[in-house]
């Protein structure tokens, strides 16, 4: 049976193993009249963990204040974490960046595509750089200074907007500013950043002239949820290509953009389709 573009919800589920929770969550929707039309799962055997992602539509529509109430009381008889959202709904998303353009660009591209299940609510920078293409996609673009004197400020302004745009969760699409601890809290499990594989082995300025210098072999890049570990935050999407000698520091930088591209993308698409779940530092993507 098709979904109809009003009744559908993804519910994302985690939890103890314990025998008969399939049965239990597959109950529960037929007998809310509920037809699944994807189901994912996996058994972490090692972790004694269960996890799940359960696309379902529902006729009628029991509504979703109704269902969450009613997944309240399951998730608290079987000691399990059900998240619940709209299908159709596309997530709201506020990107952040710096001078880098090419994952804004790639997002702004793939959002009006619609090859990504987001609409981008706003774009906050710290330099003033990419107003004209944000507002060309009439988008929202706010410019945020960051110093050290300005910086509390600065992420008070950014909390502000999150909470005015209603917003799902934020990608650091290329933001060369590091976020507070208190910042990365508040957006734990909310928050994408993207940076390149070489870390740690080549830290600071022009990583890419150091991985030429080094006469590196792949370059790549990694996407992760922020934490208060610079850049060592729960992995969720990671590319790999393969270079050799003939690559100049140029081309390892070109190499490296399409790698952060395509490794943030695949990031922001599979989050925001609630196919990712944190336990603990690692995750699970039930694709």
């Amino acid at each position: 049976m098709p979904a109809s573009p009003a009744s559908d919800y993804i519910l994302t589920i985690d939890g103890p193993q314990r025998p008969g929770i399939v049965h239990a969550l597959t109950g529960f929707l037929l007998e809310h009249s509920g037809d699944i039309i994807e189901l994912k799962q996996y058994d972490d055997l090692r972790a004694g963990h269960y996890f799940s992602r359960i696309h379902v539509a529902f006729t009628p529509d029991p509504g979703e204040a109704t269902l969450g109430a009613d997944l309240e009381a399951l998730a608290a008889r079987w000691g399990l974490r059900i998240l619940l959202r709209p299908g159709h709904r596309k997530q709201r998303v506020l990107v952040m960046v710096s001078k880098f353009e090419h994952c804004l660009a790639d997002l702004l591209f793939r959002a009006r595509m619609g090859e990504l299940p987001i609409e981008i609510a706003a774009v906050v920078s710290n330099h003033p750089t990419h107003r004209s293409l944000t507002e060309w996609h009439q988008i929202p673009f706010f410019h945020v200074p960051v110093a050290a004197d300005t910086k509390p400020a600065a992420e008070a302004r950014l909390l502000e907007l999150v909470d005015r745009f209603e917003i799902d969760f934020v990608v650091l699409a290329r933001y060369m500013q590091i976020l507070s601890d208190d910042l990365s809290r508040a957006l734990t499990g909310r928050a994408i950043n993207i940076h390149h594989s070489f870390l740690p082995s080549f830290k600071g300025a022009r990583p890419y002239h150091q991985a030429y210098e080094r006469g590196v072999k792949t370059v790549g890049a990694t996407a992760h949820y922020v934490n208060s570990e610079l850049d060592e935050g729960p992995i969720i999407s990671q590319q790999v290509q393969p270079v050799d000698h003939a690559f100049s520091p140029e081309d390892l930088v070109a190499a490296g953009r399409d790698t952060e591209c395509k490794a943030l993308s695949d990031a922001v698409k599979w989050h925001a389709e609630g196919r990712v779940i944190l336990h603990g530092n690692r995750t699970v993507i039930l694709r």
